[in-house]
């Protein structure tokens, strides 16, 4: 399989630049299996879609402000991507320099503080910071928010709180999981009074996710790596969902990841750690029923992941209705409602 097999034309129009002003007015495209027509709604209609019993998990990392700027010593200048944070005022991070900076060079940082080079690890750099407040505390108030390359303008004060989802209390990603950017108080109120049940992963979504697959053969591409925590609770939780005839609906890609990162033997248990799943068509989900989806970039892992879930061609059929209906796509834009292909159906 080829990278170059997920390829499609988006429209530059269409690459949604800020957010709607209301969540959960985006518009949502329902994906039922082929051969049912596509249902054009919006995220709001959740509650009439979804059935009482139904679980619906979200990813509960908070995104840091974790762009920063700088110079080095001999006055170039240093763009830093915190990918993740290590504790003990170190993190590994991306940097954007004229030449790589060497182990023991130092960073002045136009915040205030330094940033000294410990060592590489794989792409990223081991950064020691020499600021004044624990890291995660002074990122807050010094750190920029990294908004996605698409989004062609600097972030602006609504940015911290529209690009946050209002469920978000584990800090430690670098970008949102959008997908539950459309959710707010009262939507999660009225799907509460419809009896739908809610459960939290945590997921810290790094820097690598914005990068490109780099290989045309799919069988030679390195997923990056990332964080996650299944925890006990949403495990009985999932459990009993099941046992109950209720559906698991995973809110976001990243909720999919990590739980089937989770899954052993088809069966879901905790997990705490690391993952690079890389999930493709020919790989089947086993962990949820539907999906909530924003729409992915052309040739990204997060487009295949999701052709693995409901099929290729099918995907590609509501990709075709969305541009022709005008959707917005990638990180502030709209969503699907997505359901797994019938067996045997072609994927």
């Amino acid at each position: 399989m080829k990278k170059s097999d997920f390829n499609y034309e988006l429209p530059e129009a269409l690459i949604a630049q800020a957010p709607l002003a209301e969540r959960s007015a985006s518009r949502l495209l329902l994906v039922p299996p082929a051969p049912e027509a596509f249902d054009d709604r919006h995220v709001r209609d959740l509650p009439q879609l979804l059935q009482p019993g139904d679980l619906l998990i979200f990813n509960d990392t908070r995104v840091i402000p974790a762009r920063l700027f700088g110079q080095k010593a001999t006055g170039g200048r240093v763009e830093i991507l915190i990918e993740r944070l290590l504790g003990g005022q170190q993190a590994r991070a991306q940097i954007g320099a004229s030449k790589s900076p060497k182990p023991g060079s130092r960073i002045q940082l136009d915040a205030g503080g330094e940033a000294e080079v410990l060592g590489r690890d794989g792409e990223f750099y081991v950064l020691r910071f020499d600021i004044p407040e624990p890291l995660e505390s002074w990122l807050v108030h010094e750190g920029r928010l990294p908004l996605p390359p698409y989004i062609h303008r600097e972030p602006g004060a609504d940015d911290r709180e529209r690009y946050q989802t209002v469920f978000a209390r584990q800090v430690g990603a670098v970008a949102a999981p959008t997908a539950g950017l459309h959710f707010d108080e009262a939507l999660l109120a009225q799907l509460r009074e419809r009896d739908v049940q809610f459960g939290h992963i945590t997921l810290h979504v790094g820097a690598g996710t914005f990068q490109p697959v780099r290989v045309d053969d799919l069988t030679h591409h390195v997923m990056h790596r990332e964080w996650l925590n299944v925890g006990a609770e949403l495990v009985d939780k999932v459990r009993r969902t099941r046992a109950a005839g209720g559906r698991v609906i995973g809110v976001g890609t990243t909720v999919v990841r990590a739980l089937e990162s989770a899954m052993r033997d088809g069966e879901l248990h905790p997990y705490a750690g690391e993952t690079q799943i890389f999930i493709t068509p020919g790989y089947r989900i086993r962990s949820v029923d539907a999906m909530v989806t924003n729409f992915h970039l052309p040739e990204s892992t997060l487009l295949m992941m999701i052709s693995a879930f409901a099929g290729k061609q099918r995907v590609f059929e509501a990709y075709a209705h969305a541009i022709e209906q005008r959707y917005r796509f990638f990180s502030y834009g709209d969503a699907m409602l997505l359901f797994p292909a019938q067996e045997g159906a072609a994927v």
